[in-house]
C-alpha cells in the first residue's frame, strides 16, 4: 500500500472511475499492461476547467487540469488492477490539449499528468510521452490524458 501512503500526502482520494462518454470502458487490461481510455479533468462527474487553452484559459490552469486528469487516470488503472503497488511502469502518456491558433506550449500543459506521475511513482512513473494540440474536446475540455501502463 506504499502508492496509497504516497497519494494520501500528496493530498489525492481517488474515487470511481469517470463514467464514458460514450460506449467504451475507462480501462481494459492486456496481459502486463493496462490501457487507460482518455480522461477529463472531472471531480465528481463536474468538469473542473472548460475552454480553449490559449484563449480562454491560461496554460497553467490548463496544467492544473492535466493533474486533475492524471489523478483521474489513476483512479481507472486501479479500478482494474485492485492495488496501484502493482504497476511496475507508467509506460506512455498521451495528452491532448485543446489549443487556440497560434498555442504551441502544449507539453507545459500535459507536464501537470506527468509531474504528478512521477510524484506518485517515482522513478517508475517516469514515461513515453507524446503533447497533442487539437481544435476541440469532449465536453469543452481543455484537455484529455491518457496512458499505458506496464503491471503485475
Amino acid at each position: 500500500m506504499k502508492i496509497e501512503k504516497k497519494l494520501k500526502e500528496l493530498g489525492i482520494e481517488l474515487s470511481e472511475p469517470a463514467k464514458p462518454l460514450a460506449t467504451h470502458v475507462p480501462a481494459v487490461r492486456a496481459g502486463d499492461f493496462v490501457y487507460v481510455s482518455g480522461q477529463l479533468p472531472t471531480i465528481a462527474g463536474q468538469l473542473q476547467a472548460k475552454g480553449i487553452v490559449g484563449s480562454d484559459l491560461t496554460p497553467e490552469k490548463a496544467k492544473e487540469a492535466a493533474r486533475t486528469c492524471a489523478i483521474n487516470c489513476l483512479a481507472a488503472l486501479k479500478s482494474v488492477v485492485g492495488d496501484l503497488d502493482k504497476v511496475k511502469r507508467i509506460v506512455k502518456v498521451v495528452g491532448y490539449v485543446a489549443s487556440a491558433p497560434g498555442f504551441i506550449a502544449q507539453p507545459g500543459v500535459v507536464n501537470g499528468a506527468s509531474e504528478l506521475l512521477g510524484q506518485v511513482f517515482g522513478e517508475a512513473g517516469l514515461h513515453a510521452r507524446a503533447a497533442v494540440g487539437v481544435t476541440e474536446l469532449p465536453l469543452g475540455a481543455p484537455c484529455e490524458i491518457e496512458l499505458i501502463a506496464h503491471v503485475v
